[in-house]
């Protein structure tokens, strides 16, 4: 899957920015793979997670989360997004010690996958890297913007909607916070990382933040 590897930004800032994916394989062993699904959320939930969804129903920001994991089909992708890399190690590894049978993939930068794997005593399967942005783009939006629409790799985020919600911010009729989680909504799939998006948006505000 290819939706959640397009995100920008510096290293410091993608440092917080932590995607699973998890998935039956079509006409393989996606039959009765909803429990496997669901118990991957839950472990994803057990380790704090801070956004899960899928397409079939939504995410965490526009439902609850019980209701995400009980929408879960066979043939479902999940995800899930952490920002801290600690707490992805150790989900992974109870994901290796269930033995699910499903597959899963990490989007990171490549460093942090690598150091997860090898706590954990695994090799990666595969690399996929993302090239960028090729071809005209006098016309992309700003990159602080594009810091913010790349974290839905089905481009569900406008930058109208992040310049709006910065304009707020930098009113006072919202709050960081606030802001992020409804662009988290935007993206129904559930990869967008709202602390991430948070400390952003701050910075777009020029207000007081991690300097992201």
């Amino acid at each position: 899957m290819t939706h959640t590897l397009h995100r920008q930004g510096n290293e410091q800032s993608l440092e917080h920015d932590y995607v699973l994916l998890a998935k039956a394989a079509n006409g393989i062993n996606e039959a009765g793979a909803t429990t496997k699904l669901q118990q991957f959320l839950r472990m994803a939930r057990h380790h704090g997670a801070i956004n899960m969804g899928h397409g079939r129903a939504g995410n965490m920001y526009t439902i609850s989360t019980e209701e995400v994991i009980t929408k879960v089909t066979d043939n479902c992708t999940v995800t899930v997004v952490f920002d801290d890399l600690d707490r992805v190690v150790r989900f992974v590894q109870e994901i290796l010690d269930a033995n699910l049978g499903i597959s899963v993939v990490i989007s990171s930068l490549f460093h942090a996958s690598r150091e997860c794997c090898a706590k954990v005593g695994l090799a990666p399967h595969s690399i996929e890297h993302s090239l960028g942005i090729w071809g005209k783009k006098e016309k992309l939006a700003p990159q602080k913007d594009l810091e913010l629409t790349t974290m839905c790799g089905h481009g569900l985020i406008s930058a109208g909607l992040v310049d709006a919600l910065v304009e707020d911010l930098k009113s006072g009729r919202t709050t960081a916070d606030a802001a992020s989680r409804e662009l988290a909504r935007q993206c129904q799939c559930g990869i967008f990382n709202p602390t991430r998006g948070a400390e952003l948006l701050k910075a777009m505000a020029n207000l007081p933040g991690k300097g992201l």
